[in-house]
């Protein structure tokens, strides 16, 4: 499904110039119509799916508890 550059913006939580600016950069794909950019939102499907696990292992790390403190002996 093509996108247009307001929507992909709101999509990706950015900016619709640092959208355009990877567009530039060749980051992101997209095809003009002769009016606007459209970009196919499919090539995120990766970004998403990456961007979803690391909230989980995120989540993880923070309910994991802290251990016991080890016995270190203070040198002072």
């Amino acid at each position: 499904m093509y996108k247009t550059l307001e929507e992909t913006a709101i999509d990706l939580g950015m900016p619709e110039e640092q959208v355009l600016r990877y567009i530039y950069e060749g980051r992101i794909r997209s095809v003009f119509d002769g009016e606007q950019m459209l970009i196919n939102s499919s090539q995120f499907s990766t970004y998403f799916d990456q961007l979803e696990r690391i909230k989980e292992e995120i989540e993880i790390w923070r309910n994991t508890p802290v251990p016991e403190d080890i016995d270190v002996k203070d040198e002072d």
